[in-house]
């Protein structure tokens, strides 16, 4: 069974895309719920409405059967986003037939509205359901638990069995399910995980499922948890068969080969049963520890990111000694080309210990056999700038733009690259450019289009996979988005972090994928898990 549901918004802001600072996993549960139903109880369940962009989503828990009061094992899963007004809205129902939403004023129990932030401030919002028109459902109470699921948080993955458990039917076997809670610091109980439910059956085997550390002990390996089996009812009656407590250190001897078992003990039994032993035995069957790293962890862990910078230097940017060039070097203010090439390097050079970086350039031709191509290393963000005023005076700006070569290029270095591409128009080598952003996004390599000017960068939209998957021009798509485009004019009076802020955003997110898909872990230093660098070569002009 999957019990987390993701509801992820992807936020986006007149700076470009918010940074997610971390996922948050919501659990709710209801009390004192309307009755809706004539002969039974209401069959509750919980749709939370999450509002991106003006439009609203959903995704809903399972249905409850009979039950008031009911606790919901399902898990909503949603990026935060500290900087955005992140709307919700949870909705309850009383559900009939086949999960089916009704349509009658009747089967609605009760609704709230508040933001993320606000259930991330208290960690635990209780707050009253409301009727249409903001009439109270009753004494209707709707909570909502909040925890962070932090960057080197891991999960587990349990698979649980049970034999000879006690038999609650006349006419047939128990119908088994499990509860997990975490015990909290303040003795409160947190349910973690509800098995599916095996009909008929004393020895059952339930599914394998995955829940974060955070969610099942608090990352707290001796806190206690509280186990219970239940004889599933269809109206929501189930009968007790037995409970017991574990820890998450008594669940980790398995991976020592021992068998990890508890006596199922009804406590009423044992108390009025002189030979009492257990009513059946839990045991866990297989525990496979994932740890889930973060950002940090790959760079504390020794990863190195190399910055490259490649210019535009065709013809359409106008002759550099003149004022109205888009390479014109103002001795009082830097271009364009500098602004961005300083914002994003000077925080990309934090992450390379070597401190050396390439510049290339396309679109140039470079006397005396007049080549279409530029590349210098320098051992600064301060040395490339350096190296771009040198070489101005040098070279005969000219075309085709031509972006892929690069990519292609720096694709098939071995260490983590961002690329920073700065452009004053649309790539002239659109489908090529494409097929190379899709072979590089299986590679160590985040890019970044940054475009200088007023023309028209609609086209260049399509690079950005933020609108839907980039696709090679025959249809293969990206393993990874890669791609970040932003024209420089949003920024121009806006501050250099700003820019830096805005395309630097999605690669800690680049970076964790690409390591995660090579199952590479940060515990070896990534760097002794790579070769050497290559030596840059002149990039290969194309007609």
């Amino acid at each position: 069974m999957n019990d987390v549901l993701e509801a992820t918004s992807p936020a986006t802001s007149l700076s470009g895309p918010a940074a997610c600072v971390c996922k948050v996993e919501l659990r709710v549960s209801c009390k004192s719920l309307l009755d809706r139903d004539t002969l039974n109880k209401s069959d509750p369940c919980v749709i939370l409405m999450v509002q991106t962009n003006g439009q609203w989503t959903e995704v809903r828990t399972e249905v409850i059967k009979s039950n008031l009061h009911p606790v919901f094992g399902k898990v909503f899963l949603l990026d935060y986003y500290f900087e955005e007004v992140q709307k919700l809205r949870f909705e309850v129902y009383d559900i009939h037939g086949t999960h089916s939403i009704g349509t009658r004023d009747d089967d609605f129990l009760g609704g709230v509205e508040c933001t993320l932030g606000q259930i991330v401030a208290q960690k635990k919002m209780v707050k009253p359901l409301l009727l249409k028109y903001g009439k109270y459902a009753g004494k209707s109470t709707i909570t909502v638990h909040a925890e962070e699921i932090s960057g080197n948080n891991g999960y587990v993955e349990l698979s649980f069995q049970a034999k000879k458990l006690d038999d609650k039917d006349l006419f047939s076997k128990s119908d088994p399910f499990m509860e997990i809670y975490r015990i909290n610091d303040d003795e409160t109980e947190q349910l973690v995980h509800r098995t599916e439910v095996i009909k008929n059956n004393l020895n059952p085997v339930w599914e394998p499922f995955k829940v974060s550390l955070i969610s099942l002990c608090s990352c707290d390996e001796d806190r206690k948890l509280k186990c219970l089996v239940w004889d599933h009812d269809s109206r929501g009656k189930h009968d007790f068969i037995g409970e017991f407590y574990a820890t998450f250190r008594e669940m980790q001897k398995i991976s020592s080969g021992n068998k990890v078992s508890w006596d199922c003990v009804n406590p009423k039994y044992k108390q009025k049963k002189r030979n009492y032993k257990n009513s059946g035995v839990v045991i866990l069957t297989d525990l496979k520890l994932h740890r889930v790293y973060s950002f940090l962890d790959y760079i504390m862990g020794g990863c190195q990111i190399h910055f490259t910078v490649a210019i535009d230097f065709t013809a359409s940017n106008g002759d550099p000694r003149n004022s109205c060039s888009l390479h014109y070097i103002n001795p009082y203010q830097p271009n364009e080309y500098l602004k961005a090439l300083i914002a994003v390097g000077e925080i990309c050079q934090d992450y390379d210990s070597d401190k050396r970086f390439s510049a290339l350039g396309f679109g140039a031709r470079i006397p005396p056999n007049y080549e279409v191509s530029v590349s210098v290393r320098a051992v600064s963000i301060q040395g490339v700038v350096e190296a771009y005023q040198n070489c101005l005076p040098k070279i005969q700006l000219y075309g085709p733009t031509n972006v892929s070569p690069i990519i292609n290029r720096i694709a098939k270095l071995s260490r983590y690259h961002i690329l920073l591409i700065l452009t004053d128009g649309v790539v002239t080598d659109m489908a090529d450019t494409r097929e190379a952003i899709v072979r590089g996004s299986y590679q160590p390599l985040s890019i970044i289009i940054v475009g200088v000017g007023n023309a028209d960068f609609t086209d260049m939209q399509i690079l950005d996979g933020d609108d839907g998957v980039l696709r090679s021009p025959k249809g293969e798509p990206v393993l990874r988005d890669i791609v970040q485009f932003v024209p420089f004019r949003d920024f121009k009076t806006a501050s250099p972090a700003a820019l830096a802020k805005c395309v630097l955003a999605e690669v800690p997110k680049q970076v964790v994928e690409y390591y995660s898909h090579k199952a590479i872990s940060p515990m070896v230093p990534v760097r002794d898990l790579m070769t050497p660098i290559m030596s840059p070569v002149a990039t290969t002009p194309t007609e």
